[in-house]
């Protein structure tokens, strides 16, 4: 199973973009579905999940300007992201958790300019 991130760029302060993630090989019972994102320096944090029933969960930081959704037929998750800011500036990575294990995608890069 591999989890490809597509949908990273650069983008001004105030600006949109569109995560998306989809996996590739026979994935089954996807429970969470989330978005991680790593910082030069810092550690890697959660950003937003969305389980098989569609409760979300959001970290405090982009709450009311970052949406996940999923698309179980695709097995696919994505995460509108609206009024950027700099400090959003890292490799976003999904994540895909199954029972007893968990797959990452590679990293996609968002860069927003100030």
């Amino acid at each position: 199973v591999q989890l490809q991130a597509s949908g990273g760029g650069l983008v001004q302060a105030g600006g949109s973009l569109r995560l998306s993630c989809a996996a590739s090989g026979s994935i089954f019972s996807i429970d969470r579905m989330g978005w991680y994102r790593q910082a030069p320096g810092k550690q890697r944090e959660l950003v937003a999940t969305v389980t098989s029933g569609g409760s979300t969960n959001y970290a405090d930081s982009v709450k009311g300007r970052f949406t996940i959704s999923r698309d179980n037929a695709k097995n696919t998750v994505y995460l509108q992201m609206n009024s950027l800011k700099p400090e959003d500036t890292a490799v976003y990575y999904c994540n895909y958790g199954v029972p007893y294990t968990q797959y990452w995608g590679q990293g996609t890069q968002v860069t927003v300019s100030s």
